[in-house]
């Protein structure tokens, strides 16, 4: 899951984004040699290298470029062949079968059959990638011949095309996997570009050139050069002055500077929420929260609209809801469920015999919780009598005083919403990382089965069935989606990715 695109770039000087801008072309025109256009892209996301095994949602485009997936998704998340051409489930869901395309190779001329799918698959679920759980239910891989192999499950599983369609999907030559150090920095699948490692800068820029001979539909791009950037005003600059092609630009304050720059154009891209990750519903940690009153009172205190007003100058839309809009169990009515009324949030802490009010601590990292954001909570719920404790935690001393200690009954986050439902409820419903506790409840056992064993539109029912019940007993407290801006320039089009903050490679287009 997508908790959130930290700049890893911390010492990416001046220096080194002059050089970086002084490589692009720009989409209005190409290298000699070429002729389609390269495309820029700007990004704040530095990839830990280009092993796919390393992948994650925010540096997809990197990996995309040179390696293809066994399934593609397409902008609006509905799933279509790539070098798989078909994908059936049997009737217990448990058994994935794949059919494979015959015609491709890897440069070395190995041919991409099943023997590779099996290679990458079972190397993908033995990694330290940070996807690495999607296959925690993976028993094995089984080869039925060069183009076909089946995917044995433990239980069902209905985002598997889900994941073979990102990082899980990627598919490098297994006979790379001798030198993982090289795969690195040196990526080898069957991918529609090449790395070009003279002109790459590894920890600024990376440059890919057509790659000949590609087995696929050719996109429209001769060239990509990828850049990294260490703060999102230099993006913008290079965005007036034509240095950069394209960028997601997350900041309220960049995206307000961009507002009537000739010749660019802003998409909203709506993925990322903020809130609060309640664990605590059972009252381990701070047992007023074991009452679904008091979770009730948090969310009717916190005044959403102005603080997305005040902090992200509107652009956004306040929700009581984690499921997101690509989603089937998202529903229009609950973003609004929790409207602020810190009066009825008095009476039901009253009611659950916390007139006097009660002390919430929670971890503060101050790269998601602003100085702004922390100073309107702890105004919002001392409204009602309850005291917010901001306890300082660096990235590093979070990860072992949340998640391993169990020290806080919830933090402040930024999370991603999937275009999945089923991955909405492995990720905050079912016992895990965001539900440490492993709390749960008798609508929750009786629906999650229904929406595991569900696919396609029986998936709908269920899920919106489940989230009113994760709304109605307050098992979060968002605040709001947070609509960010892909911005182009003339010579580019492109299409906003369900389920991705950013958009696939396969999404943009020459405007020319």
């Amino acid at each position: 899951m997508r908790i959130r695109r930290f700049p890893t770039v911390a010492t990416a000087g001046a220096v080194a984004v002059a050089l970086a801008l002084a490589g692009c072309s720009g989409a209005g025109g190409g290298a000699a040699g070429q002729t389609d256009p390269t495309l820029d892209i700007a990004t704040m996301t530095l990839p830990q290298s280009l092993d796919p095994v390393t992948a994650v949602g925010g540096a997809l485009p990197f990996f995309q470029a040179t390696y293809d997936s066994l399934v593609k998704r397409e902008p609006d998340g509905a799933y279509s062949p790539m070098l798989a051409t078909a994908w059936t489930w049997d009737e217990t869901l448990t058994k994935l079968s794949l059919t494979l395309r015959d015609d491709v190779k890897f440069d070395d001329g190995t041919a991409f059959d099943g023997a590779a799918v099996k290679a990458n698959l079972e190397r993908f679920k033995a990694g330290t990638g940070a996807n690495a759980k999607w296959f925690s239910g993976l028993n094995r891989v089984e080869v039925v011949d060069p183009t076909h192999v089946v995917l044995h499950l433990d239980s069902p599983d209905p985002a598997y095309p889900h994941y073979l369609s990102d990082a899980a999907g990627l598919m490098a030559n297994p006979a790379a996997f001798t030198d993982p150090e090289k795969l690195k920095t040196t990526p080898d699948g069957t991918g529609p570009y090449e790395l070009d490692a003279a002109q790459t800068v590894v920890g600024t820029r990376w440059v890919y050139r057509r790659a000949d001979h590609y087995w696929g539909e050719r996109l429209p791009f001769d060239g990509l050069t990828m850049t990294v950037f260490d703060n999102e005003t230099a993006i913008v600059n290079g965005l007036k002055t034509g240095q950069v092609d394209t960028a997601v630009i997350q900041d309220a304050n960049q995206q307000s500077s961009l507002e009537g720059a000739a010749g660019l154009t802003a998409t909203p891209v709506d993925f990322d929420y903020q809130g609060i990750l309640l664990f605590d519903r059972a009252g381990k940690v701070t047992p007023e929260l074991a009452d679904v009153r008091v979770r009730q009172a948090l969310n009717l205190a916190i005044d959403r609209k102005t603080m997305l007003d005040q902090i992200r100058r509107g652009k956004g839309a306040v929700t009581s809801q984690v499921f997101g809009t690509d989603t089937a169990g998202y529903q229009e009515e609950l973003d609004s469920y929790y409207a602020h009324d810190p009066e009825k949030a008095k009476r039901l802490l009253a009611e659950a015999g916390h007139a006097g009010g009660f002390e919430l601590k929670m971890p503060r990292m101050t790269s998601i919780v602003t100085e702004a954001i922390a100073s309107s909570l702890q105004s919002d719920l001392a409204a009602v009598g309850i005291k917010l404790t901001w306890v300082d935690v660096d990235q590093g001393d979070a990860l072992r005083r949340i998640f391993t200690d169990r020290e806080f009954s919830g933090f402040v986050m930024n999370l991603g919403q999937p275009a999945s439902d089923w991955l909405v409820v492995k990720d905050l419903v079912l016992p895990g990382t965001f539900n440490l506790f492993g709390y749960t409840d008798d609508t929750v056992k009786a629906l999650v089965p229904k929406i595991q064993k569900a696919s396609g539109d029986g998936v709908g029912g269920d899920a919106r069935a489940l989230n009113r019940h994760l709304v109605e007993d307050a098992w979060f407290v968002p605040f709001y989606r947070m609509s960010y801006a892909l911005v182009t320039d003339s010579g580019v089009t492109a299409l906003p990715q369900a389920g991705m903050a950013v958009p696939s490679l396969y999404n943009y287009k020459s405007a020319g």
